[in-house]
C-alpha cells in the first residue's frame, strides 16, 4: 500500500514532536508499505526544525514544505497553516504522479487539510482518511473561549463537517467521540479508534543516561530522604501545573520533592512562581532528549500528570506522556475528569479531581505512604496495560486494517 500522510506538525525522534506520524509510518514501512509524509518545515512543537526539501528518515520519505515561523496561536500560526495547505494543494498533481497513493491521510490537528487531502485522493482514486487528534473547532471554543461565530471557527467547522461527510475512513485518538461525530454527520461505520502508544525499541536495552543536572537533582532529593515526584513534558496551560505548584506549598512539611523536566509557553512563568513563592521542594530543569525519558522515569517514585477541568475531555484523552509513565512502570497520580482514564482502567495509580491543589497533595501523600512494593505493583499493572493495548505495532496494524476495509 502507498500511504500519503499529510501532517503539518510531523516530527521524528531527532526533531521532536509530533512523534505519532513517525512511529506509525515506521511500522508501516517495516510491514512493506511505502509512506510519504508531507509536513511543514516550521512547527511550534518541534525541538529542532528541518530544512525545506526531501529527506528520508528510517525508510520514511519526508517532504518538508517551507512555511513562515510563528509564536503562539495568533495570526502568525494562521499564516503558517495557510502556507502549508496552499502548497500541498498546488502540488497535488505532482504528489499523485510521483507517489501514486492508495490512501491519503489528513492528520494535521486542524481539519482544513481535509480539503487538500480530498483533492489528492480524488485525483489518485485513493482512500481518503481523516485522522482526528483533537476535536476542532470544539477544542478552541471550549479551551480558548473562541466564539462559534468567529470567522476562523466557522471555517474550521466547515472543514470538520466536510471531513465526516467525505472521508472513507475516520481514525480518532480519542475513544469517546462516537455521539459527537454522529451529531456532526459521521456514519459511525467509518470510525476506528487508534489511541496513542509507545514504541518498544525505545524501552529495550540500556537507556541513555540522564543528563548530569537531572541525575544530580534527583540524587540530592533521595539523599535527603524524600519521595521523588516527577513531571516530564510540556509546560503549557492544558497541563495545569499551577495546581501542582499550589500542592507543593501544602506539601512543604512532607518528605516529598517535585522534579519538573520540560519546556513550554508557561515554563518561565512557573519558574518565576517557584522563585517568588520560595518552594524549596520544587526543582525545575530544562527538557531532556526523548532517549533519556526512560532513565528519568526509572529514577522517580511517583509520576504526575494533570489536566484542566474542561468539558472537552468528556470525549476522552490520549496523552503520550501517560503512555511513557505507564511503560516505565511508574505509579501515577492522575489529576483529571475525562471520558476515559487509563490510570483507573489499569490500576497503575490514583486518580484525583482536576484543578484541586488539596486533592493533588492528598493523592501524593497517599501514594508516598504506600510501601515501595505496592507502588511497584501499580507500575507493573500499567506496563502490562500498555503492552497489551498501546504499542505501535498493534496500533499501526489496526490503522492499516481500517484503511483496507
Amino acid at each position: 500500500m502507498n500511504i500519503l500522510y499529510l501532517n503539518h506538525y510531523a516530527g521524528s525522534p531527532a526533531l521532536g514532536m509530533e512523534y505519532r506520524p513517525y512511529y506509525l509510518a515506521r511500522e508501516w514501512v517495516r510491514a512493506g508499505h511505502r509512506v510519504q509524509v508531507v509536513a511543514a518545515d516550521f512547527s511550534h512543537v518541534r525541538a529542532r526544525q528541518p530544512q525545506a526539501g526531501d529527506q528520508t528518515i528510517d525508510g520514511i520519505a519526508y517532504r518538508w514544505l517551507p512555511t513562515p515561523p510563528y509564536q503562539g496561536n495568533g495570526l502568525g500560526r494562521v499564516k503558517n497553516i495557510w502556507a502549508f495547505c496552499r502548497q500541498v494543494w498546488a502540488m497535488a498533481d505532482r504528489l499523485v504522479a510521483e507517489f501514486q497513493p492508495d490512501a491519503v491521510i489528513a492528520s494535521s490537528t486542524y481539519p482544513m487539510d481535509i480539503w487538500v487531502a480530498r483533492r489528492i485522493a480524488r485525483k489518485a482514486r485513493a482512500r481518503l482518511v481523516f485522522e482526528v487528534h483533537d476535536l476542532w473547532p470544539l477544542s478552541p471554543i471550549e479551551l480558548s473561549g473562541m466564539s462559534p461565530r468567529h470567522p476562523f471557527i466557522r471555517l474550521v467547522q466547515k472543514a470538520e463537517d466536510d471531513a465526516y461527510r467525505d472521508a472513507d475512513v475516520v481514525v480518532s485518538m480519542l475513544p469517546k467521540v462516537h455521539s459527537y461525530m454522529a451529531s456532526r454527520g459521521l456514519d459511525l461505520a467509518k470510525l476506528t479508534i487508534v489511541p496513542n502508544g509507545i514504541t518498544l525499541d525505545e524501552w529495550q536495552g540500556t537507556p541513555a543516561p540522564l543528563r548530569d543536572d537531572v541525575a544530580r537533582a534527583i540524587a540530592e532529593r533521595r539523599a535527603a530522604g524524600h519521595t521523588v515526584v516527577g513531571y516530564a513534558g510540556s509546560m503549557g496551560l492544558p497541563n495545569a501545573l499551577d495546581h501542582l505548584l499550589d500542592a507543593a506549598k501544602a506539601l512543604q512539611g512532607d518528605r516529598l520533592a517535585i522534579v519538573m523536566v520540560g519546556d513550554g509557553h508557561e515554563r518561565a512563568r512557573l519558574a518565576q512562581r517557584v522563585a517568588d513563592e520560595g518552594l524549596p521542594n520544587v526543582t525545575m530543569l530544562p527538557p531532556i532528549p526523548k532517549a533519556q525519558i526512560p532513565s528519568l522515569l526509572a529514577a522517580i517514585d511517583i509520576a504526575f500528570i494533570g489536566w484542566q477541568r474542561v468539558p472537552i475531555y468528556r470525549f476522552g484523552i490520549a496523552p503520550n506522556k501517560l503512555m511513557d509513565y505507564m511503560m516505565a512502570g511508574c505509579a501515577v497520580l492522575h489529576s483529571v475528569e475525562a471520558g476515559n482514564d487509563p490510570v483507573a482502567e489499569s490500576g497503575c495509580g490514583l486518580t484525583v479531581a482536576p484543578e484541586s491543589a488539596t486533592a493533588i497533595a492528598d493523592g501524593l501523600r497517599r501514594l508516598a505512604a504506600l510501601p515501595a512494593a505496592e507502588r511497584q505493583a501499580m507500575g507493573e499493572r500499567g506496563r502490562a496495560f500498555v503492552l497489551a493495548y498501546h504499542t505501535y505495532p498493534v496500533l499501526a496494524q489496526c490503522f492499516i486494517q481500517a484503511m483496507q476495509r
